[in-house]
């Protein structure tokens, strides 16, 4: 499967400079911070003061530094994207690119003397996260299964860059977009959805949770998940469903967002009905997919923009 399948959750604490639980300490000034502690499937790592080395570890965290302003040092890069990059994307000119095709480059990392390394589904192993933290402190992620929800990524930014209040009106402005177009087109309301893809001589993949972080954009349209799709996701406790190419019926919702990975779309002529699938079918690109499979403030936006006219038909509020 090209486009990765898992990002995964955080929780932050807030240590205060006198120790206690937190509740009654002041959060740090715009542009310091205090220490903060992250916990992560590998235990917890405390930053203590603002990053100012940091290397990203996949498109989400990439994308939620750049919305805050922290430009990498070095970032993943995604071999499957355009040549010209990711199209949501402005990275400065000095910052090192990391493929990860063989797993992080342990090596070339330490060359950038990170203070800081964001990785999730990256991050796979306590062999890797311990390689990695020997390095600088290291954030990996909570639940291996499920894409986190952008807007706690950009919480966690902002506390660890010691800038709340921008992570909020990073946050309310992207959460502003998305919610124009659900009051623009009401007919959205209650209507379902499916974000899949085929990876051409595969199988077929598909997002069955819905409180997975892929599917909060469209749960913010106001949309749901196709039950079917939503029901084989509770049966095999699976966030994404891996099926073979005859099951389209699990692409029968009334919006489907759709890529064929690996091939163009002569080869959706594989996935038997397809081409009588009853709702709106949204073939789209690689970005765009990738902006909606792992989103963050800056995909939405981009794939929010793609997927707008289907929406509308969906919506009923086409033409």
């Amino acid at each position: 499967m090209r486009i990765a399948p898992f990002v995964l959750g955080l929780a932050v604490v807030l240590a205060g400079c006198g120790g206690g639980d937190g509740d009654g300490d002041a959060a740090p000034a715009a542009g310091t911070a205090g220490t903060v502690t992250v916990e992560h499937q590998f235990g917890s790592t405390e930053i203590t003061g603002v990053p100012q080395r940091i290397v990203t570890l996949d498109l989400q965290w990439t994308d939620v530094m750049l919305a805050l302003g922290a430009e990498p040092v070095g970032y993943a890069v995604d071999a499957f994207m355009p040549e010209s990059g990711v199209p949501w994307q402005e990275l400065p000119g000095d910052a090192e690119p990391l493929p990860l095709d063989d797993g992080p480059p342990i090596e070339r990392i330490a060359e950038l003397q990170p203070d800081l390394i964001l990785g999730s589904y990256t991050i796979a192993d306590q062999g890797v996260y311990d390689q990695l933290s020997g390095i600088a402190p290291t954030i990996a992620g909570e639940d291996p299964l499920q894409v986190t929800p952008w807007q706690d990524l950009v919480r966690t930014a902002g506390e660890l860059l010691g800038e709340p209040d921008r992570a909020e009106e990073v946050i309310e402005e992207v959460d502003g977009e998305v919610a124009a177009v659900a009051g623009a087109l009401p007919g959205l309301a209650g209507k379902t959805f499916s974000l899949a893809q085929y990876v051409v001589g595969d199988s077929l993949y598909v997002v069955a949770d819905e409180q997975d972080g892929s599917s909060g954009f469209f749960r913010q349209l106001g949309m749901v998940m196709y039950a079917p799709v939503r029901d084989e996701g509770e049966a095999t406790g699976d966030t994404r469903i891996m099926v073979s190419p005859e099951r389209s019926d699990l692409l029968r919702a009334d919006l489907l967002a759709f890529l064929v990975n690996g091939g163009d779309e002569s080869d959706l002529a594989d996935i038997p009905g397809f081409d009588q699938l009853p709702g709106t079918v949204a073939v789209l690109d690689y970005p765009a997919i990738v902006g909606l499979n792992t989103p963050s403030p800056l995909s939405v936006p981009y794939a929010l923009e793609r997927l707008r006219p289907y929406l509308e038909e969906a919506a009923g509020a086409a033409g």
